[in-house]
Order: structure tokens, then sequence, then C-alpha cells
């Protein structure tokens, strides 16, 4: 079985809630990223054999997303898709089962990523169909109940953040200082151009016909100090996660175009990275800050690495809490982390993030001369995935 080989890569900027973004729906954000991706694979439009391409909330979005951004890509309507939910993971999932698809000999490229319009999830009336009869009527937030509310708990996510800072150790300092890294690294990023290399810039309608041009990350906070970040109050009572230390709610999309080494080859086409191995774990939904430590760890039992052979490593800054303790159960020397910043900066498109992670980590590597490296994220239900790529 061959290995799949990334051949091209690219995201929109991620813009603040109800930010530059907002105008735009998730399947038209999905759709610039995608164009862009394919764009610079070399790969043509009609030898995409299948997509597969995550969005978490769905509600008020319309049939099938995934098709829809292939559509707004300019994509045929002969490409096969399918739309896939694993909350936070769900743009990193689309490329492992890419990878797999591939491997398994049933395709030789497949489109993936995934995307997110934080801006414009709905509020839902649960009662409103067969009438509420007596009491309040109340609307539900799709954002909250479908992303960001832990299903078997009942909780908001920033729970797991607060009780597993706790359970391991981890202090209010510690996680405000690691927000303050992300900010100043993305910022050094951004203006450096090493984030410019992987975002496609965007228009978007304003009005009396305008349009902008956003080609920056919006969520990026420039003049943020310990101080500051210390003044905000915890999300949860007597807790150490805040909104300064947690990663804001923001819109965005990520594409990456995967195929089989031996098309790569015939074609005459430089991948940015082989995909060598990844890894599924699943726990209790509490340990959040886990999963994406433990994923890591069986991807490199299966690829025979160790974590010293690791040269840099992206994890998704959910919380503070999970990069500090993830970064902490691999073994891995902080410095080689998140060195572009992570989510607590430039922020957490839902759907996309788990692309965004591996494509900062494919071009920071190439920038870099190449080498190995991991990228882990968790997901909502206490589920974490995790891949090895080289470049």
């Amino acid at each position: 079985m061959e290995r799949a080989v990334i051949l091209g890569a690219a995201r929109t900027p991620f813009g603040r809630f109800g930010g530059a973004l907002a105008p735009l729906s998730a399947p038209e954000l999905g759709g610039a990223a995608i164009r862009e991706a394919v764009d610079r694979s070399g790969v043509e439009d009609g030898e995409i054999g299948h997509s597969v391409f995550g969005i978490v909330v769905q509600a008020g979005v319309g049939q099938i997303p995934s098709r829809q951004a292939n559509r707004h890509a300019g994509l045929p309507f002969g490409l096969t898709t399918e739309t896939l939910n694993q909350v936070c993971a769900s743009g990193m999932r689309s490329v492992t089962l890419a990878e797999t698809m591939i491997r398994a000999g049933d395709y030789e490229v497949v489109l993936a990523g995934g995307m997110e319009s934080m801006s414009n999830c709905p509020y839902l009336l649960p009662k409103a169909r067969w009438g509420a009869r007596m009491g309040d009527f109340a609307a539900v937030d799709s954002m909250v109940h479908d992303g960001l509310l832990d299903a078997f708990e009942r909780v908001n996510m920033v729970r797991f953040g607060t009780e597993g800072a706790r359970r391991w150790g981890i202090s209010r300092e510690e996680q405000d200082r690691w927000a303050l890294r992300s900010h100043r690294r993305a910022a050094a990023a951004t203006d450096e151009g090493r984030l410019a290399e992987e975002i496609v810039g965007i228009k978007v309608p304003g009005g009396k016909g305008r349009a902008e041009f956003v080609e920056r990350d919006e969520p990026i906070r420039r003049d943020t100090s310990l101080e500051k970040l210390a003044a905000l109050p915890p999300l949860d009572e007597g807790g150490t996660v805040t909104a300064g230390n947690a990663p804001g709610v923001t819109d965005g999309a990520a594409a990456l175009v995967v195929a089989g080494e031996g098309f790569a080859r015939r074609r005459n086409l430089e991948p940015l990275g082989t995909i060598v191995a990844h890894a599924k774990v699943a726990e209790e939904p509490p340990n959040l800050p886990t999963v994406p430590g433990n994923a890591g760890l069986l991807a490199l039992q299966k690829a025979g690495w160790r974590a010293e052979d690791l040269d840099l490593v992206e994890i998704n800054e959910a919380f503070a809490v999970v990069a500090i303790h993830s970064a902490r159960m691999l073994g891995v020397d902080e410095e080689i982390v998140n060195v572009n910043g992570g989510a607590l900066a430039l922020g957490h498109p839902i759907g996309a993030s788990g692309a965004r992670i591996l494509m900062t980590l494919l071009y920071e590597l190439r920038r870099r001369g190449g080498g190995r490296g991991l990228a882990a994220i968790c997901s909502g239900g206490g589920q974490g995935d995790a891949v090895l790529v080289e470049v």
C-alpha cells in the first residue's frame, strides 16, 4: 500500500466573531480555501476523485455543506463528497480519512479540510414545531449546543479545561503566559510573512456594493500583556480558564489536497509533505486535555518514532491547559510547540482547526528545510487525533 502525500494546502484568514468574515457562509469560506489549495497543488479539477470536508454546526447551512463548498470552488458536480463532523478534530480527520482511502486504493487524489462560520450559527426553537403548550419558550444557541457543550456531561467545554488545570497543577499564571506567548508568536509570524504562506486573501461583500479584501488573521491581540490577561475573570467560578487563555470564537476554512505517492511521481508534482502515521484515541469526556497527548504517543508508536525525533509540534490550543499538558505528556521541548502561535491568538473555527494546524506544521517544516512533525488535537466527547508528517 502506497503512502499518501499532501500536494497543496491553503486556508482563509481567520475572522473574529461577528467580524470581517461574518458576511460569508461556511461553504463560501470553504470554497475559497479549496480553490487555492487545488491551484497550488498542480492537480487538475477533474483528477480529484473524492472530497471529505468537515463542519460542526450545520444547522441552517443547507444540504451537504461539503458539496456546496466544492461548487463555490468551481469544482464539477461529478465530484463525490461527504460532510464530516468530529467536532474540533473534523478538519484533521478529513485528512486522515483521505489518507486511508488512498492507501486502500479507492482514490488517487482526495480533497480534505474543514470550515466553520461561527458568526452565522443560528438560534434554534426546539419546541416551535409542536408548540410549547405552557411555560417559557426559549431559543437555543446552536453554536454552544452543537459545538461547545459536552453532550454527555452537559457542561461547557470550559469546565474540562478548569478541572484539568486543577488536576495537573497548571496555574493561572502558566496558562496566561502561554496565551501571551501565542499572541506574540502569531504577531511575529504575521509580520515576518510566515503565516501569509498558508493564507489566501478573500473578498468580503460590504455595503453599497463595496467589497473588503481580508488577508490577515483578525483575532491576534498585539496589545495584550500578562497584566491584562491576569485581570480577566475566570469563566468558571473559582477556576483558572478565562477568555484570555481560551481560544476565540471565529470563522474560517482550511483545505488540503491529498494524493498517492505514485500519482505525484507520475505527474511530477512536488509534495508539501508525506503522511507517515496517524492515530485516534477515546477517553472519558473530562479527559479533554490528555487526548491530544495520548493520540500523539500512539501515532509515534505506530511510526516507530520517538519524541526526540520530532522537529516541530502543533497542538491545538483548545485551552492553554490542553497545549501545556499535552506537550508535557509527549515529553517535547515547549520551544518547538506552536512556533507561530496557536488558536489562543489565531482563533478556533471548530470545523477547520484540525486542518489548519496540520497545514501550519507542513509550511513551517518546509520553511526550515524539512524535518519531522506532529499535529494533535482534542475534540468534544473525549476523543483525540494526531498525525505524523515528514517534509
